[in-house]
């Protein structure tokens, strides 16, 4: 198969998983606390990438290699969940989903100053046009939408960004899999330390939407989506893979609407149509 199909598939896989991640953290979200939240969920992702890496025996990684990693843990181990968790106990998932749509831009930037690639000037036009209209939408919705969810919404986009292009860089010699594997697993004692201190002392009031939340982003959002995001981004390109990232918001709002019976509005919809027409045409110049 052509290495660039390849990454489109792969990185098309890759957001279908990640398209439920925020559903997930709402319905997690709202039965436990959401430092423990992002230090579980790392936790459990963190163990079950240590096991992969002891069965296949993977080398350590350089030192050289280790910043770079530190950089994807903080991004996207840390940094994005974290965030996220925060902003939707201000915000709902349908809401904080249209962000998704910076993410390409996010992506896109962090690819140039990390990763080396240089997309034509019209790529950033188009790419400038559809993060303007989400922080539009967010603006149109006035106070009663909660300035600090969007605010906080805005912060995790830049640590996803910044975590997405450092791990597509290093994946280009680490691999894939290996690269979120090493970062989970680098993070491990910290967030395993976190996660035993912040341990409720009795989980008789977790729902099953909970358990369900927090068993979704810990091995699909942490660990498994990272494993086909990265190698199809390392594939296909930073800027031009990342603009499949403008699919997420679809496939998020029809599982906010479906799985937690969130108002989608024609808004919302009309919102997201438009920045994924946005980004369609700077994907014609990524490269």
């Amino acid at each position: 198969m052509e290495k660039t199909t390849s990454g489109w598939i792969n990185g098309f896989l890759g957001v279908l998983i990640f398209s439920g991640s925020l559903p997930a953290t709402r319905a997690a979200v709202l039965d436990f606390d959401p430092v423990f939240l992002t230090v579980a969920r790392a936790g459990i992702a963190g163990l079950l990438a240590l096991c992969l890496l002891l069965a296949f025996r993977e080398k350590r990684p350089t030192t050289d290699q280790l910043l770079s990693l530190a950089i994807v843990s903080l991004g996207v181990v840390v940094g994005f969940p974290l965030l996220t968790a925060f902003a939707l106990q201000h915000v709902t998932s349908a809401h904080s989903i249209v962000f998704v749509g910076m993410l390409p831009l996010a992506t896109a930037a962090f690819g140039v100053l990390r990763g080396g690639e240089r997309p034509r000037p019209a790529f950033w036009m188009f790419s400038v046009a559809g993060s303007l209209l989400v922080v539009g939408f967010a603006l149109a919705q006035g106070l009663s939408a909660s300035p600090v969810g969007d605010a906080l919404m805005l912060a995790a986009i830049v640590a996803c960004g910044l975590g997405y292009a450092e791990g597509a860089k290093l994946s280009r010699t680490l691999g894939g899999w290996q690269v979120i594997s090493w970062a989970l697993v680098l993070s491990l004692p910290v967030m395993l330390s976190i996660a035993l201190a912040l341990m409720p002392s009795s989980f008789a009031e977790v729902g099953m939407p909970g358990w369900v939340g927090l068993g979704y982003v810990s091995l699909f959002s942490m660990l498994i989506g990272f494993i086909f995001w990265y190698r199809g981004l390392a594939q296909g390109g930073i800027a031009a893979v990342g603009q499949l990232q403008l699919l997420q918001p679809f496939f998020g709002l029809a599982l906010a609407a479906t799985l937690l019976h969130e108002e989608v509005s024609l808004t919302m919809l009309a919102v997201t149509v438009a920045v994924i027409l946005c980004v369609a045409g700077a994907r014609k110049f990524a490269k």
